[in-house]
């Protein structure tokens, strides 16, 4: 690999190891395809990214996945060739969909979880300040959750981003000492 394809996989490499969406391995065979000018075979890929094919060959399977990288036939040849996407629309859906979006709603599980738990452990008619205050941090929380699900929902359909659902999720009650 040339110098400025060397620096272009391990910088998106670096760059992608900070972002917990995708491996930093994922990204430098997406990067080294991406500067390729044509399909390259485990074998290539493995032998420009120093890497045992069988790594290579389990990691490009989620690239597949996720609609970044794609396998394509070469005439003549028997190996599988890969080559990375063009359709970045694509594959944003896809990160948002698979990667982001399920986050959310793991959060928002969680959330309702917590307070059904909370309501059938709870005394009948006990209510104590300690409760007040989880309840409203979990609502605040849930909501926060709902309207970045409902954002990232409205990004992947293609319509335009409402930022006020966020900014008009109110900040947490305060719980006096009294409640």
């Amino acid at each position: 690999m040339d110098r400025a394809t060397a620096i272009f996989v391990d910088g998106f490499g670096a760059a992608a190891a900070t972002s917990g969406i995708l491996s930093q391995l994922q990204v430098r065979i997406f990067a080294l395809l991406y500067l390729t000018d044509r399909s390259m075979s485990l074998d290539e890929i493995a032998a420009e990214l120093q890497q045992s094919k069988s790594n290579i060959s389990i990691t490009i399977r989620g690239l597949v996945e996720w609609h970044l990288v794609r396998r394509v036939t070469v005439p003549g040849s028997r190996k599988d060739h890969y080559e990375a996407t063009t359709d970045f629309w694509r594959a944003t859906q896809e990160i948002m969909e698979r990667r982001i979006r399920w986050t959310l709603r793991q959060v928002v599980a969680t959330v309702d979880e917590t307070k059904r738990i909370a309501d059938e452990t709870r005394p009948r008619g006990a209510k104590r300040r300690q409760d007040a205050f989880r309840e409203a941090r979990l609502a605040t929380l849930r909501q926060v959750f709902a309207a970045w699900d409902e954002g990232v929902s409205a990004f992947t359909q293609g319509q335009t981003l409402k930022p006020d659902t966020l900014r008009e999720v109110p900040a947490p009650r305060r719980v006096s000492s009294d409640d």
